[in-house]
């Protein structure tokens, strides 16, 4: 894949290091990839675009994205067979999400899908296509589904509203289906499970789509920006706003650890009745009987030295006990991780981070990132206190009187 039409857009600034994407000390698994040299950071005006995006008037390229497709009258039961979610009974134009998970349930692909009534199509993070696509071939067996790599030939765009999208490209509909696929984050799936609470969720205003397009008719939507007829922002805006939303991304969350109740992605991309998959084992036994290990928090983090860090910085907090004695600064402990930060248009500078079970709800924390401590408060996503979702009754123990 070549650099996209976006790039020569006035004010593109091309992405040198992907937003919120770990180094290979910190969290993300090698090729999963995020939005790579091809997209643009910024165009110049990065709080001005994540308003317009945040109001629908604005698209997103995400053209360094990859597309995978999957046809044949077996596609859906066989994509059932191995997923997290549901594949059975989806609706031509229905888009949902789900994860590929490892014999332990560790998170190894999540994948964008819509089926336009002949083809699925899964919409990946760039470095996942090549991959996932021959991971799949390799399981076809004797189905009747063929698997195949789109990624030179279509591409994705983004917004908020589907009249952003229109001014851009048309919706492209190859067997009369436009390949649109919304984003089912804005509230919890049936099926799913939620360990967020309810009440304020930011993810209820998430209204994002993606629109798979021929990559040819990405020149005519750079065109459409430029003639005014809708407007652009970039990775940065697009990053800002879903770390808002709470919203985990494989390419910045998700590390060789990760299983989906750590980021609350039972909430969008699980589905805990359907029949058995790799990985479906550990998803119920944590959910039934046992503990997220991690979780999942926002961070406010302090902008007064103007000090953003960065996805794999450290974030330590103070022991609560024991009490130092007099004298002594109180120990300190790394307790987790950021996964992705940003400058916020509302809320100023903010960060995902993936911290331990066990560190209290109240806790202050610190990052340090480029030398500097960046104080933080911390709003849970996964609670502290998220347990078993089946009460286990208390076996009386043999021999006590």
């Amino acid at each position: 894949m070549t650099g996209s039409p976006f790039l020569a857009l006035p004010g593109a600034v091309a992405l040198e290091a992907a937003p919120g994407v770990a180094g290979a000390d910190g969290p993300g698994v090698a090729g999963h990839g995020a939005d790579g040299p091809g997209v643009a950071e910024h165009y110049g005006e990065p709080m001005i675009e994540q308003r317009r995006l945040e109001r629908g008037e604005a698209v997103v390229d995400l053209s360094d994205r990859g597309v995978v497709s999957v046809t044949g009258p077996d596609r859906l039961s066989w994509l059932h067979s191995m997923a997290s979610q549901s594949f059975t009974g989806l609706r031509p134009g229905e888009g949902i999400e789900a994860l590929l998970l490892d014999a332990a349930g560790h998170v190894e692909h999540a994948v964008h899908a819509i089926d336009d009534g002949e083809t699925v199509f899964l919409i990946v993070e760039g470095g996942e296509a090549a991959t996932l696509a021959a991971w799949l071939d390799r399981m076809r067996f004797m189905l009747r589904v063929e698997v195949a790599d789109r990624s030179s030939e279509l591409a994705v765009i983004a917004a908020m509203s589907v009249e952003a999208l229109d001014a851009a490209a048309s919706a492209f509909a190859p067997d009369g289906v436009a390949l649109d696929w919304v984003d089912p984050w804005a509230a919890p799936r049936p099926g799913g499970h939620q360990y967020a609470a309810s009440a304020g969720h930011p993810g209820a205003d998430w209204r994002w789509i993606e629109r798979i397009v021929p990559r040819a008719e990405l020149a005519g939507a750079a065109a459409a920006v430029r003639a005014g007829r809708v407007a652009v922002a970039g990775a940065l805006a697009a990053e800002a706003l879903r770390i808002a939303a709470w919203r985990p991304r494989l390419a910045t969350e998700v590390d060789e650890k990760t299983i989906p109740h750590e980021l609350d992605w039972l909430r969008s991309a699980v589905d805990l009745g359907k029949g058995c998959y790799k990985g479906q084992e550990t998803v119920a036994k944590v959910l039934n009987l046992g503990r997220p290990p991690r979780r999942l928090v926002l961070l406010h983090l302090d902008g007064s030295d103007t000090v953003l860090p960065a996805p794999g910085d450290e974030v330590v907090g103070e022991k609560v006990r024991p009490e130092p004695a007099a004298g002594e600064s109180p120990e300190r402990k790394v307790v987790g991780r950021i996964t992705s930060s940003a400058m916020h248009h509302e809320l100023g500078p903010i960060a995902l981070a993936v911290v331990k079970r066990a560190v209290p709800a109240g806790l202050p924390l610190i990052v340090e990132s480029h030398g500097t401590e960046v104080a933080a408060a911390q709003v849970e996503i996964v609670p502290a206190d998220a347990g078993a979702a089946v009460e286990v009754p208390r076996l009386p123990r043999l021999g006590i009187r």
